[in-house]
């Protein structure tokens, strides 16, 4: 099957083609990229030179799309809205790695982006992609709008309690630290070396984004706080809850289990998730504790931002969408040292 990204040229883009490169039923037909025409892949990305070093980054067009079985759209929040009229019919299929498609109507997505939704006759049809907890909803999508980085782990890690009803439905903190390739390969003031190296800061307090995500899938209110690491990559989030009731570590160690069981990209465990065992991997590695003292649950996730926080989790999706097996293509073992 055929498929093309619209927006490659960021690091998402960049990691849709590394793995799409080993993918045994998918080939990329197309990449664009505005800022990057007629540059060489591997020019951007020598890392991709031995899968695509004939191929170059082109303009979008229409056009494009009609020979392809999935597009995948790579493009900044507030960029695929404008597109996707177009875009999905000639298509059929498409994973929307932005933002523009994940909240469920244009009065929330005013709230947490700031302007408004201009294309809010197809909020409805999109389903939200966090793979394990909406499996069934993808198989029939047309559009799947892929989760932020931030949310795949706390959802993960929270759903399984909220949904047996074993914790409060508010009061729900969430801090997170992530690599800073989850700020884009654009430099930003705040992403540069010497800014980041030797550094670990909050930002977005109060109102960040994907806090509304976050709720989506929990059903709950959530105070998130998310914060820059000096890593390249990964994402560790701990989330704090109170139970409803009599809860023990045992008990929710075998909630993750009972839930994730038979799920290939989940490794729940007795032992603290680190970010570096997902490096490269499709996996999130999640833990849970309940303090005796003083009775809160705390869970933990761990993923790779750029493979289960975004790309990897988009070509689950897509495997899903096009009925193929959902492990093609993605690694479960992450890189080490």
């Amino acid at each position: 099957m055929r498929v093309g990204i619209v927006g490659a040229s960021g690091f998402t883009g960049a990691e849709l083609m590394r793995l799409l490169a080993g993918h045994p039923h998918l080939e990329v037909a197309f990449a664009t990229g505005a800022s990057q025409a007629g540059s060489g892949v591997a020019e951007l990305y020598p890392s991709l030179a031995a899968a695509y070093g004939d191929l170059a980054f082109v303009p979008y067009e229409p056009d494009l799309v009609d020979d392809v079985d999935l597009v995948f759209c790579g493009l900044p929040h507030g960029a695929s809205m404008g597109l996707m009229g177009e875009l999905l019919p000639r298509a059929g299929k498409v994973v929307d790695l932005g933002a523009d498609f994940r909240l469920p109507d244009a009065a929330t997505y005013q709230r947490w982006y700031g302007e408004e939704h201009t294309a809010p006759e197809l909020l409805d049809s999109a389903v939200f992609g966090l793979t394990e907890l909406c499996r069934v909803d993808v198989a029939g999508a047309a559009l799947v709008a892929n989760p932020g980085c931030y949310p795949t782990g706390p959802s993960l890690a929270l759903v399984p309690f909220m949904r047996a009803g074993l914790i409060e439905p508010s009061g729900i903190i969430v801090d997170a630290a992530s690599g800073v390739s989850g700020a884009g390969r654009p430099p930003k003031p705040n992403t540069t070396f010497c800014t980041v190296d030797e550094n670990f800061t909050a930002y977005g307090l109060l109102d960040h984004r994907h806090t509304a995500e976050i709720e989506l899938m929990t059903e709950a209110q959530v105070l998130f706080t998310p914060h820059l690491a000096p890593m390249n990559r990964g994402i560790l989030a701990t989330s704090y809850a109170r139970p409803t009731g009599e809860l023990t570590t045992d008990d929710a160690l075998g909630v993750l289990a009972d839930a994730y069981g038979s799920e290939p990209f989940v490794v729940v465990s007795e032992a603290s998730p680190s970010t570096k065992a997902t490096l490269g991997a499709n996996t999130v590695h999640l833990t849970a504790r309940v303090d005796p003292r003083t009775g809160w649950l705390i869970t933990i996730s761990a993923i790779d931002n750029l493979v289960k926080g975004a790309s990897g989790q988009a070509i689950q999706n897509a495997n899903v969408m096009l009925g193929l097996p959902e492990t093609a293509g993605l690694p479960v073992a992450g890189l080490m040292p």
